[in-house]
């Protein structure tokens, strides 16, 4: 079988582009179709990787500003050629579920989620500094790339989805069902601290909707210690809110997140997330997660197992559960043995047989776009 990968774009390392990194270990000859894509911010496993950009990649800036060419990805992906593939294996959030491939092709999307930004749009807007005749333009064209969304949806032959909540988006967005493959963990990155230090941690990009503000008022209110990795559009505005006990650290090395994860108290997760791979590595380094009550992490967080819940995205519902995870004994056996269950192996098993029967049902005429 000759196998495509596609993705929406190589712009910056997250939980999706770290699946195309195992996507890649599991099928190193496919070249990997993308929109756009940056060499500075390609992880070293996707540097030997065989990456064909649209022409996307040669508008100057578009790097730096690759949400301001929103309009052009629905024309940009009509230009790829996939003719020689037996199969192609997309990963989207956003564009790539959209591609068109020949009928004796077969397309196999793992779906991040429906782009949110579209069908989620008040959530998603929330807090950017944007003027209301902004806000109200892109919002008819929302709803416009909504449709064109839905509609695209019959070019992918099988859905996999990557999490209970976003099978359900599926089904209620395109009408199509999808099994859910949970996301892959490289569990053996990460090393267990017997020096647990004095501090929470938050591991995000700082974008609006991940409800980094909310954990930030509830420590401002404890007056614990806050560490905050990463970098994104709402870091100035949370800076300006955040009182001395919460630090900014920026975007760190693998290395140094792996150690600010063994040592934490807790990490801390207040948004509503497609699937969540951050809470699963912490449970990797034995630490426990305090999670908001929805989303992927539904599918992951055991109550006083590997973390504990809140319920409304209220302070006092945070401060709650850190007093939770304060009084609680956690059996880091417990939580590292629960992680290993989403270890990358065990997915590269699971998916690979996947695909394969999948193709095979395909070939026999029993998957219909």
């Amino acid at each position: 079988m000759k196998i495509a990968i596609a993705h929406d774009y190589l712009i910056q390392m997250g939980g999706a582009e770290r699946v195309v990194e195992v996507f890649h270990s599991m099928y190193p000859n496919a070249p990997i179709f993308t929109t756009v894509f940056s060499d500075s911010r390609l992880s070293h496993n996707l540097k030997d990787a065989d990456i064909r950009a649209s022409w996307l990649q040669n508008i100057p800036g578009v790097k730096a500003n690759f949400k301001g060419v929103l309009p052009l990805y629905p024309i940009a992906i009509r230009d790829f050629d996939f003719r020689e593939f037996d199969i192609v294996l997309s990963s989207s959030s956003a564009f790539m579920k959209s591609i068109q491939v020949p009928k004796h092709t077969f397309h196999i999307c793992y779906c991040h989620t429906p782009m949110r930004f579209a069908w989620d749009y008040d959530t998603y807007m929330a807090g950017q500094s944007r003027s209301s005749l902004f806000k109200s333009m892109l919002r008819i064209y929302m709803n416009r790339l909504k449709s064109w969304d839905q509609k695209t949806s019959r070019n992918v032959n099988q859905f996999v989805a990557n999490s209970s909540v976003v099978k359900r988006r599926i089904q209620s967005y395109y009408q199509r069902d999808a099994d859910v493959i949970f996301p892959p963990i490289n569990t053996s990155r990460f090393e267990r601290s017997s020096c647990i230090g004095d501090y929470y941690l938050v591991v995000s990009r700082l974008i609006s909707y991940k409800r980094i503000d909310l954990a930030v008022q509830a420590f401002n209110r404890n007056g614990l210690k806050l560490l905050i990795v990463g970098e994104g559009p709402d870091r100035k505005r949370l800076e300006e809110m955040a009182k001395s006990n919460v630090q900014f650290l920026g975007r760190l090395e693998d290395s140094e997140v792996n150690k600010l994860m063994a040592e934490c108290r807790a990490l801390v997760f207040p948004g509503i997330e497609d699937f969540g791979i951050t809470p699963l590595e912490a449970n990797a380094a034995g630490r426990p997660v305090i999670a908001f009550q929805g989303g992927g992490a539904l599918d992951t967080i055991i109550p006083y197992l590997n973390g504990v819940f809140f319920r409304r995205h209220e302070v006092e519902d945070v401060l709650e559960a850190v007093e939770a995870v304060e009084k609680h004994g956690w059996n880091v056996d417990d939580i590292t043995r629960h992680a290993r269950k989403f270890d990358e192996n065990t997915f590269k098993e699971q998916f690979k047989k996947y695909v394969e029967q999948a193709y095979v049902n395909f070939l026999k005429g029993g998957l219909k776009p």
